[in-house]
C-alpha cells in the first residue's frame, strides 16, 4: 500500500527517483516493471504490474461491440506504457507523459493506496483538500 506525499525531481534525462518509502513498498523493486498511465486531473498514475492487471482486466471485459466501451478501451491502452525501475530507484518518464502532466523539474509523488500519482506541484495543490474541516465534511458525506 502506498501513502503520503513526497517532493522529488526529474533529472535532465527525464528520470525520476522514487522516494525510498515508495520504492520499499514495491515488490521486488530493483528491475521491476511498472505501468505508467496518463490519469485523471492531468497527473500520471504508476501501478505495480499486479495492480495494473486488475484494472486491465476490467477494461478488457468491456464489449468491443459497444462504441463507447470500445473507445474507452482504446483510450486506456494508448495512454499506458511499461517502465522499468532501475537499481537506483529511477524510472524514465517518456516525454509525451511529461508533457501531459506538465512535469518539468519538480514532481510531487503521492501514495494513493494501490497506485502512485506523479504531479506538477501547482496542479497538485489545485487537486487536494487543504483544510482538515473540509476533509472531515467530505469523509462524513461519503463514508458515513
Amino acid at each position: 500500500m502506498f501513502n503520503s506525499q513526497y517532493d522529488s525531481k526529474l533529472d535532465p534525462k527525464g528520470r525520476l527517483v522514487l522516494p525510498a518509502k515508495i520504492k520499499a513498498a514495491i515488490p521486488e523493486a530493483n528491475g521491476s516493471s511498472l505501468m505508467l498511465r496518463m490519469a485523471e486531473d492531468k497527473c500520471l498514475a504508476l501501478y505495480t504490474m499486479n495492480e495494473y492487471r486488475k484494472l486491465e482486466s476490467q477494461i478488457k471485459s468491456l464489449s468491443i461491440n459497444n462504441p463507447e466501451q470500445r473507445m474507452l478501451q482504446r483510450s486506456f491502452f494508448i495512454s499506458s506504457v511499461e517502465v522499468e525501475l532501475d537499481s537506483a530507484g529511477r524510472l524514465l518518464i517518456p516525454k509525451v507523459y511529461q508533457a501531459y502532466a506538465g512535469l518539468e523539474k519538480e514532481v510531487v509523488v503521492v501514495g494513493m493506496g494501490s497506485r502512485i500519482e506523479l504531479w506538477h506541484p501547482e496542479k497538485y495543490q489545485q487537486n487536494i483538500i487543504a483544510d482538515p474541516a473540509d476533509l472531515s465534511n467530505l469523509m462524513e458525506k461519503y463514508l458515513s
